[in-house]
């Protein structure tokens, strides 16, 4: 990732609007800046969210808030809790998202 073009900013996150998400079960709130190629999102999941799709876009995601499980095609599971974060690259491998008690996430991509 190379980051230009962007000058030193503030984000008011509670000033960008937030959009809403339909997950195989419950919903996702996104709150969306670019920032050239870069997508920064503040994403709240509701209780039993679970994502109704399977990803292959690299992110960087950071749990803020709640508990995160992040499923691999292959099986394998990674829980998130406050503080713990995880980074694939495009392609890699590909991951959906679930909760049964809601998250509260900082992702880029």
């Amino acid at each position: 990732m190379h980051m230009s073009g962007i000058p030193f900013g503030i984000t008011d996150w509670s000033q960008i609007e937030r959009t809403e998400h339909q997950g195989e079960t419950g919903l996702a709130y996104w709150h969306t800046q670019h920032f050239g190629d870069l997508r920064v999102r503040m994403i709240e999941y509701t209780p039993g969210y679970r994502a109704d799709h399977w990803c292959s876009k690299g992110h960087i995601l950071l749990c803020t808030e709640g508990e995160l499980h992040t499923e691999l095609e292959d099986g394998r599971i990674f829980t998130l809790k406050p503080g713990m974060s995880y980074q694939v690259a495009d392609r890699a491998e590909p991951h959906r998202s679930y909760t049964e008690t809601g998250a509260k996430l900082f992702v880029v991509d």
